[in-house]
């Protein structure tokens, strides 16, 4: 009885670890959870089957006190934070040179816009993208339609 005892409580404690590991350190399903699972129902099972009953009904609740004990506490403890990545990212991409372009400007395509490529328009070489989605080959007059904010939408002259 006592053994049986031992071994539920360590197959419990075992999938509940492998279940913490699986949400917190290895997220998706991976071969931590699918432990963790067989773990917490081998113990539960294995409770109703040796133990009765009334001591598998205790070892369900039990787990599942257990289980959401340790989320709720792993969730509130600082240990999340020492792993967590907390940087921002502070770059931005430059798009200064769309600001000497305006609509109606006329220039050449780069290379082929199927449909985003590299234009030349004003001196200034940008990415273009077909206004109607056509595909331009390389070194096709265009004019420029409309100017989004990373590229310019352009047609065919």
């Amino acid at each position: 009885m006592t053994l049986d005892l031992l071994i539920v409580a360590a197959v419990i404690l075992l999938g509940i670890l492998f279940m913490l590991v699986e949400i917190f350190l290895l997220p998706g399903i991976s071969i931590a959870g699918i432990a963790g699972a067989i773990f917490l129902v081998g113990g539960i099972v294995y409770a109703y089957l040796f133990l009765g009953s009334t001591a598998g009904n205790i070892t369900l609740v039990a787990s599942a006190l257990a289980m959401g004990g340790t989320f709720f506490w792993l969730l509130k403890s600082k240990s999340l934070r020492k792993i967590s990545l907390e940087t921002n990212i502070e770059g931005k991409v430059d798009n200064s040179n769309l600001q000497k372009m305006a609509v109606g400007d006329r220039g050449v395509a780069l290379s082929r816009l199927n449909p985003i490529g590299k234009v030349m328009v004003n001196d200034v070489e940008a990415e273009g993208k077909s206004f109607d989605g056509e595909f331009i080959e390389e070194e096709t007059a265009i004019e420029i339609v409309r100017i989004e904010t990373y590229h310019v939408l352009v047609k065919r002259i």
